[in-house]
C-alpha cells in the first residue's frame, strides 16, 4: 500500500521509517526483559515453594517474564503510535493521514505482531509454570489444547494474541485519520484480558485491586507509548513535533497521577505498610515508586527545556531527544519491574481467612439491605465513580468558561447532567452499587437507573453542545484539536450508523432481552469483567437511545418528530414484557452463583428474582414518560421561536405575507362577484 500524498507545507521527514528508532525500541524491550527476569531470580524459589508446584526449568522461570516485558514493551509501542496519529498530530486536510502519522501507524502494526507473537508464546510458558512440567513438555498439542481452557492465564494471553493479530491486520489497512482512534481504543483493549487476571483478580478487595490495575495499565502505556512514539517522531524529524510533544506533555501529567493514586490503592489492597520493608514484594513496590519519582523528574525536566526550545523553534528537537531518550530506559526498566512484581508472591498474610462472599465479592455484606444501608454503605467504584465525578468537573468547567466569556448556558442543562453523574456514583458506588452483585432486585434497580434514568439525565445536559462552543477553534489554518475531533466524530460513518432510529433502538431494547433470558447474564455472574462490561452496556447503549430521541444535542442524521415519538412508543411494550418474562420465570436466573455467597438472608432466590422483575416493569416506564415531556417541551418551545422569526418577518416586511395573503382572497372574491355578474 502506498504511503499518502502529502499536503502540508511542514518539514517532512527524510529518514527512512524503522532506522530512526528502531534500535532504542530495541534496546528498551532488552532493558525490560533483563529486568524482569533479574527480579524473578530474587523470588522465584519462593514463588514455587508457596505454590506447591515443581520447578519447571530455567527456561519457563526466566523466559516467561522477559517474553512478557518484550511483548509489554511492543503493546505500549503499538499504543502510543495509534496515540501519536489519533491525537498529536494532525492529519492532512483531505482527512488522509500525513507522513508523521502514516508512519507511526506502520510502526504501531509491526508493534502489535510483535506483541502478538509474544502472547503466543506466553501460553504454553504459562502453562509450563502452572503445571510445573518443562516447558518442551507444555508445548505439545496434546497437552497444550487439553490444559488451556483450564488455566485462567493461559486463555487470557489466547485472547490477547488473537486481539493483536486484529490489530495488526486492521491497522494495515487504514489511511485515513477518523479509524486511527478505533485502532487506539482496540490497542488498550489487548491489554485488558490480563489486566482482570492473576494477583489483582483474586483474594480480598479483588474488586478494588483489579479496577485500579485496569486504570494503572491504561495510563501506563499511555503514557509510556506516547513517549516512545514523541520520541520517534522527533528523531525521524517529522512535521507538528512541537505541536505532539505540547499535546503528550499534558497526557503524560495526567497519566502520573492516575498511575501514582491506582498504583497506591492497589499496593494498599496487597501489601501492609510494615511489610514494604520487610519482604521481597514490599521492597520491589518501594523500588517501583522510587521508578515513578525518577519518571516523574524526567517529565518536569522537558516541561522545563524541552517545551519552550520548541516553542521558539519547532526545529530544535536535541532537548527533547535527550531527555526523551533517557526517559524511555527509564521507563523499560520500569516495566520490566512490574513484570516481576506481577510474578512475584505477595505477602502471605493478606489473603487468610476469607468469607465465602469477601471470596467472591471481594468485599463481605454486613446483613440484608435495608434503606440505611444502600444510602450509605458505600464502596467507592474506582471506574464508574471516577467518570461520575471527572464529567461532572469538566461539564462545570464547560460552562464556567461560556460564563466567563459572557456566553449563557440554560441552569436547566446543567442540573440535568450534574443529576446524571450523581445517579451514576450513587448507583456504583452507594450501596446500591455494593449489594448489586449480590442480589438479584438490588441489581435490577442499578440496571434501571444506569439504562434509563442516567442516560436521559445525561442527554438533556447537551454535553456535546456545551464541547463545541467552550472548546476553542482551530482556525482555517490551525491545527485541528479536540473541537474538530468531535465534529469528525459526530460525522463518521460509524456515528451515523449507531444514530438509526433502529440501530439505536435495537441496542437499548435488544440487550435487555440477549443478556437476561438470552442466558448471558447468569452464566458470567462470578466475573468481574462482565459486571463492569454490564454497566457500560447499560449506559452507553441508554445514552445512544435518548441522545437520538431527546435531541438536546447535534446528530449526524436529522429525525423527524414523529420518528422520534413512534422510537419512544415503540420501546414501551418492549420494556413491559420484559418485566413480565422476568416475573414469569420458573428457573433462577446465576442461582449457582447467589448460592455460592452463603448469605442466609437470600436463600429465597426465586422470590428476589421476581421482586427484580417486578422493579423493572415498574419503573421502566418513568423515564420514557421523561422523555415524553421533553419532546413536548421542545416542539412547544420550536413553536414559539418559529412564531417569533415570523413575527420579526412581519416587522421587517410590514406584513408582505399578510397582505400578499388577504390580496389573494380579495382577488378571489372579486372574480366570484364577477362570474355572479
Amino acid at each position: 500500500m502506498a504511503a499518502p500524498h502529502v499536503e502540508t507545507t511542514e518539514p517532512a521527514s527524510t529518514t527512512p521509517p524503522g532506522q530512526a528508532s528502531g534500535s532504542v525500541f530495541a534496546t528498551a524491550g532488552l532493558i525490560a526483559a533483563v529486568v524482569a527476569a533479574l527480579v524473578i531470580s530474587l523470588s522465584a524459589s519462593d514463588a514455587l515453594v508457596l505454590l506447591g508446584i515443581p520447578d519447571p526449568g530455567p527456561a519457563t522461570t526466566y523466559g516467561l517474564p522477559a517474553v512478557r516485558a518484550a511483548g509489554e514493551i511492543a503493546a505500549a509501542i503499538a499504543i502510543g503510535s495509534f496515540l501519536l496519529a489519533a491525537f498529536l498530530v494532525p492529519p492532512q486536510k483531505s482527512g488522509v493521514l500525513d507522513v508523521g502519522g502514516y508512519r507511526a501507524v506502520r510502526t504501531g502494526s509491526v508493534a502489535a505482531i510483535i506483541w502478538a507473537a509474544c502472547a503466543l508464546v506466553l501460553v504454553p510458558l504459562t502453562l509450563s509454570d502452572t503445571s510445573g512440567q518443562p516447558f518442551t513438555v507444555a508445548i505439545q498439542p496434546s497437552n497444550l489444547w487439553v490444559a488451556l481452557d483450564q488455566v485462567e492465564i493461559a486463555s487470557a494471553w489466547r485472547w490477547t494474541a488473537i486481539l493483536a493479530v486484529v490489530l495488526a491486520i486492521g491497522s494495515r489497512a487504514v489511511l485515513r485519520w477518523s479509524w486511527t482512534p478505533l485502532l487506539l481504543v482496540l490497542a488498550l483493549g489487548t491489554m485488558m484480558p490480563i489486566a482482570v487476571t492473576g494477583h489483582s483478580s483474586s483474594g480480598g478487595s479483588h474488586d478494588v485491586a483489579t479496577n485500579s490495575l485496569i486504570l494503572h495499565l491504561i495510563a501506563a502505556t499511555l503514557w509510556a507509548g506516547g513517549l516512545f512514539a514523541v520520541l520517534a517522531h522527533a528523531r525521524r524529524r517529522g512535521a507538528y513535533t512541537d505541536v505532539a510533544t505540547r499535546r503528550f506533555s499534558a497526557i503524560a501529567t495526567v497519566c502520573f497521577v492516575v498511575m501514582a493514586a491506582s498504583g497506591v490503592i492497589n499496593m494498599l489492597v496487597r501489601v501492609s505498610v510494615s511489610d514494604l520493608f520487610t519482604t521481597v514484594y514490599g521492597r520491589l513496590v518501594l523500588a517501583k515508586i522510587v521508578a515513578l519519582v525518577v519518571l516523574g523528574f524526567f517529565g518536569w525536566v522537558q516541561r522545563r527545556r524541552s517545551l519552550p526550545a520548541l516553542a521558539a523553534n519547532p526545529e530544535s528537537r536535541g532537548a527533547l531527544v535527550r531527555f526523551a531518550g533517557g526517559e524511555v530506559l527509564v521507563m523499560a526498566a520500569t516495566i520490566g519491574l512490574a513484570v516481576g512484581l506481577g510474578r512475584t508472591p505477595p505477602p502471605s498474610n493478606i489473603d487468610l481467612d476469607l468469607s465465602l462472599t469477601e471470596a467472591s465479592l471481594g468485599y463481605d455484606l454486613d446483613g440484608p439491605p435495608t434503606v440505611a444501608r444502600l444510602m450509605f454503605d458505600w464502596r467507592f467504584d474506582l471506574i464508574f465513580g471516577t467518570a461520575s465525578i471527572v464529567l461532572a468537573v469538566l461539564y462545570l468547567l464547560g460552562v464556567r468558561r461560556l460564563r466567563k466569556r459572557g456566553d449563557a448556558w440554560p441552569m436547566g442543562r446543567t442540573v440535568a447532567f450534574v443529576l446524571g453523574c450523581l445517579v451514576m456514583l450513587v448507583s456504583t458506588s452507594s450501596g446500591v452499587g455494593k449489594y448489586s452483585p449480590a442480589m438479584f432486585s438490588v441489581h435490577m434497580s442499578a440496571h434501571m437507573a444506569l439504562s434509563m434514568l442516567v442516560p436521559v439525565l445525561l442527554a438533556l445536559g447537551g454535553a456535546l453542545t456545551l464541547a463545541l462552543r467552550a472548546l476553542p477553534v482551530a482556525g482555517k489554518d490551525g491545527v485541528p484539536g479536540p473541537r474538530e475531533w468531535l465534529l469528525q466524530a459526530l460525522h463518521s460513518p460509524v456515528s451515523r450508523f449507531l444514530t438509526h432510529p433502529i440501530v439505536a433502538a435495537a441496542l437499548f431494547v435488544g440487550g435487555f432481552y440477549a443478556l437476561y433470558l438470552g442466558g448471558v447474564f447468569g452464566s458470567v455472574l462470578d466475573s468481574h469483567t462482565a459486571h463492569l462490561l454490564m454497566n457500560a452496556h447499560f449506559i452507553l447503549s441508554g445514552y445512544l437511545f435518548y441522545w437520538v430521541v431527546i435531541g438536546v444535542d447535534p446528530s449526524p442524521r436529522h429525525i423527524e418528530p414523529i420518528t422520534k415519538l413512534a422510537m419512544v412508543f415503540g420501546s414501551l411494550p418492549f420494556h413491559a414484557f420484559f418485566g413480565v418474562a422476568l416475573m414469569s420465570m420458573n428457573t433462577v436466573m446465576g442461582g449457582w452463583y447467589y448460592r455460592s455467597l452463603g448469605l442466609d438472608w437470600n436463600a429465597d432466590l426465586m422470590a428476589d428474582q421476581k421482586l427484580g422483575g417486578g422493579i423493572a416493569w415498574a419503573t421502566g416506564e418513568i423515564p420514557l414518560v421523561l422523555v415524553m415531556l421533553a419532546l413536548l417541551i421542545q416542539w412547544s418551545r420550536s413553536d414559539d421561536r418559529t412564531a417569533k422569526r415570523s413575527d420579526r418577518a412581519a416587522d421587517r416586511d410590514h406584513d408582505a405575507d399578510l397582505a400578499a395573503h388577504n390580496a389573494m382572497f380579495a382577488e378571489l372574491a372579486r372574480r366570484d362577484r364577477g362570474d355572479g355578474d
